[in-house]
């Protein structure tokens, strides 16, 4: 059976080939600027599926890495608290150590009260350090400050601040208030208080050293606990970096394209449909005139 070749059949075909050029150059083109060889679902629906899944890995290693950024500066705050802290008591173990001595006159033993009483006041200070506007030894509290100043402690008990680092870790950011500074009479703040006051009245400080020593002791104990957390945080930002870094080269090998090749595919496109224009300027003849000829 001979099938009838019309003019009409014939100009459709040329006009549907001429639209399959166009649109494979449109492709190409569109696939050179942007890079990427997946604009639309339909473009690759396996690839398009492969990339969902690597962008949504992505964000998640993205906010690990936010977290374990936002606790190191909590931990940072910490822990220049702590060593703070540490030198405070320092101090006042010198201070106290020259009132041990019976021969200071009233008026000395009153100056190193005096002292001791502004380091008491800087203690505080460090006790109450914040971070992101929220007290860094209250835990989950909202009070506006972690201690008030008699000392008492406003955290909640076992309230830790968290911060989660990978799909099944997470690290406590906050600074434990009562183990590092104590609370209420048992405070680190209590115990000087008591110091300067030992001092203007003349009672014998000795005993005191030791228990300075106890505290200061606490302190470096909580602080090598928190440099344990310090060391944990900067190793998962590293990780998660990393991670993103290896799922962004995945990304690029699902979506990118090959910039050469795209470009002489570009080129041989365009040659195609220059070509296609041509032969279908010559073959379709619709006036009445050229069908005469």
């Amino acid at each position: 059976m001979i099938t009838r070749v019309t003019h009409q059949l014939t100009a459709r075909t040329a006009a549907q080939n001429l639209q399959a050029s166009l649109a494979q150059l449109n492709r190409l083109t569109e696939q050179a600027t942007s890079g990427t060889r997946i604009s639309r679902p339909s473009d690759d629906p396996s690839g398009t599926a492969e990339s969902l899944r690597l962008r949504g890995e992505h964000r998640v290693a993205q906010q690990h890495a936010r977290n374990a950024q936002d606790g190191l500066g909590w931990v940072t705050v910490v822990d220049n608290a702590i060593q703070t802290g540490i030198d405070l008591i320092g101090r006042a173990k010198d201070l106290t150590l020259t009132g041990a001595n019976g021969a200071s006159s009233p008026a000395a033993r009153e100056a190193l009260a005096t002292e001791i009483d502004s380091l008491r006041e800087a203690m505080m200070d460090q006790a109450n350090r914040t971070h992101g506007g929220r007290s860094v030894f209250a835990g989950t509290s909202d009070a506006p400050t972690a201690f008030d100043t008699d000392g008492t402690h406003n955290g909640v008990p076992g309230a830790t601040v968290q911060r989660r680092i990978g799909p099944d870790s997470t690290v406590r950011v906050d600074g434990d208030g009562v183990a590092v500074f104590g609370s209420g009479t048992g405070s680190v703040f209590s115990l000087l208080t008591d110091i300067a006051a030992d001092l203007r009245s003349g009672v014998d400080v000795t005993p005191r050293l030791a228990e300075l020593d106890g505290r200061q002791q606490q302190m470096l104990g909580e602080l090598t606990a928190v440099g344990t957390r310090y060391n944990r945080l900067e190793v998962a930002e590293a990780a998660n970096e990393q991670r993103m870094g290896g799922l962004e080269n995945r990304l690029s090998a699902v979506e990118g394209v090959d910039m050469a090749r795209t470009i002489i595919d570009l080129k041989s496109a365009e040659v195609a449909y220059q070509g296609a224009l041509g032969v279908s300027a010559r073959v379709l003849q619709n006036s009445l005139l050229d069908f005469l000829r």
